[in-house]
């Protein structure tokens, strides 16, 4: 069984994968709203990555105060 946490790294590898290949067909097929909506994807999915680390720093902090 996998752990907790490289189950979450192998979720985020394959999504950020998915984004790319279909990034790559958006250009390959130049289709404008292709390109547009894999980069939407792509930064949605940065911000998450972004928003996850934060909220993990602010638990970690409140475990620190609370000891």
């Amino acid at each position: 069984m996998l752990s907790r946490q490289t189950l979450n790294r192998l979720i985020i590898l394959v999504f950020m994968g998915l984004v790319g290949y279909s990034l790559a067909k958006a250009i390959y097929h130049k289709s404008i709203l292709g390109i547009i909506l894999a980069l939407v994807s792509l930064g949605a999915g940065i911000y998450f990555l972004y928003i996850l680390t934060k909220a993990k720093e602010e638990m970690e902090r409140e475990q620190e105060q609370a000891i």
